[in-house]
């Protein structure tokens, strides 16, 4: 949904429930141009789930080499 800043300005508490109950995002305009962008909470970018187990994993050992076993494929 796009909007002009002076509406959004007369009705900001009511756009950010709305924003919140439905997970639309709303696009704020000045001058027919794009400003700014009103997100649910839980969409704000960099809070994704992708890679937030990063840095907590190991590596040891050669693992671009067979590792010699004989799988259940294989057979």
């Amino acid at each position: 949904m796009k909007m002009s800043a002076a509406e959004f300005k007369s009705k900001c508490l009511k756009i950010m429930d709305e924003v919140n109950n439905t997970h639309e995002e709303v696009v704020i305009t000045k001058h027919g141009n794009p400003v700014a962008k009103l997100v649910p909470y839980s969409q704000i970018p960099g809070r994704s789930i992708f890679g937030y187990m990063k840095n907590t994993a190991k590596v040891t050992g050669n693992i671009t080499e067979p590792i010699n076993e004989i799988w259940d494929a294989d057979n």
